[in-house]
């Protein structure tokens, strides 16, 4: 098992054995740090995961956003071209549950967005240094997706979750801020 792997099963387990109480307790506060946020205030457009069972919900972000009239913008994987498509969200009705038990759009009934209309692009992770490094899921997805996207990347996580190095590879790709449910780091790096 190499490096990140191991990273990646440790952080996965760390997550799943908080207590609901401290999940609820510190989703809230990401939620409260990324709305007083100017990168939050200053966006119309925003990308955003539907997060699975034991990472931080997104939900209440998302319902957030259509409550000021932003627009929100849902990925779909497409294995067979390891890429991301983001669709416009306006109901929860417009998910369907597909492999990994993930919630993503259904692209016949959902209108898909131009990759940088979105401002504002919200990156899942499990583990987070302070140069703006990621360890993902391992699919490789949002490196792909961010390697030319233009606009502002974010990732929401715990101070548990913040390392001193995640380990990268020439591949990987930063992310311009990091919200915890302490602070907001801004990540200023040379492309």
């Amino acid at each position: 098992m190499n490096k990140k792997t191991s990273l990646r099963t440790e952080s996965i387990k760390g997550l799943k054995n908080l207590f609901e109480h401290e999940k609820r307790q510190t989703e809230e506060k990401l939620k409260e740090q990324l709305l007083l946020s100017s990168i939050w205030k200053e966006s119309t457009t925003i990308g955003i995961t539907m997060a699975q069972g034991f990472e931080w919900s997104t939900k209440p972000i998302i319902e957030a956003a259509w409550k000021q009239n932003k627009t929100t913008c849902i990925p779909k994987c497409y294995p067979e071209q390891k890429e991301l498509i983001f669709y416009e969200l306006k109901s929860f009705e417009q998910l369907e549950i597909v492999y990994y038990n993930l919630l993503e759009p259904k692209p016949d009934i959902s209108k898909k967005v131009k990759k940088n209309s979105m401002d504002l692009l919200l990156v899942p992770g499990l583990l987070f240094d302070r140069d703006g490094y990621r360890i993902g899921f391992g699919g490789g997805y949002y490196d792909r997706f961010l390697k030319d996207f233009t606009n502002i990347s974010a990732s929401l996580c715990s101070s548990d979750q913040l390392v001193d190095h995640v380990p990268a590879e020439n591949f990987d790709i930063p992310v311009n801020y990091i919200i915890t449910e302490k602070e907001i780091m801004s990540i200023s790096y040379d492309v």
